[in-house]
């Protein structure tokens, strides 16, 4: 199992700030019998007094379904575009492109995108539909124009920028991922 940095120091924090290992907490929800992730994060927040990282930590941590506890992490890339194969060449785009930023872009894979981190989350990407490709990026305070929407409140990101061809990936949808990249370090 591969973990990354950022979450590893979450996994400390998460001891020293609660005095339960991660493993504990995992059994702890494991005990609710929760089906769902938000099920499991609302009880750790209301029950527990968890942030929503700590809360989403434990409760990705207990279904397996992070990045990190992936088996491999082609595999969650695979599910992502199964039936949306047709989107696979604007991923292949955006991250040869978004790794050109510096050494220090790390990619990492979820269950629905791929989050692209610095310090902090800049961006996430990947299929929203068969026929929407969509590339989320943390731009706090900034007016939607051009390509780039608001975020629904809640949303991991604050902007999004909807694309269905590879031809719309220009540059101004790289400057504003850029953007989100260079406010995250």
């Amino acid at each position: 199992m591969d973990i990354d940095i950022a979450t590893q120091t979450m996994i400390d924090n998460l001891t020293s700030n609660t005095g339960k290992t991660l493993e504990q907490w995992i059994a702890i929800v494991k005990k609710q019998k929760f089906a769902k992730h938000g099920e499991m994060v609302k009880y750790l927040k209301e029950e527990h007094g968890f942030t929503h990282g700590f809360a989403n930590l434990v409760a990705l941590k207990t279904k397996g379904s992070d990045a990190g506890s992936a088996e491999n992490k082609s595999d969650l890339i695979e599910k992502q575009y199964k039936g949306k194969e047709h989107f696979i060449p604007i991923y292949d785009k955006l991250i040869s492109e978004i790794k050109k930023f510096g050494n220090d872009v790390e990619i990492s894979p979820k269950i629905a995108n791929v989050s692209l981190r610095r310090k902090k989350q800049f961006a996430t990407i990947g299929p929203a539909t068969k026929t929407r490709f969509e590339i989320g990026v943390n731009l706090k305070g900034q007016e939607p124009k051009g390509k780039l929407e608001a975020e629904k409140p809640g949303s991991m990101c604050t902007h999004k920028i909807k694309i269905s061809d590879i031809k719309e990936i220009d540059k101004e949808v790289m400057e504003w991922i850029k953007t989100a990249y260079d406010i995250a370090g």
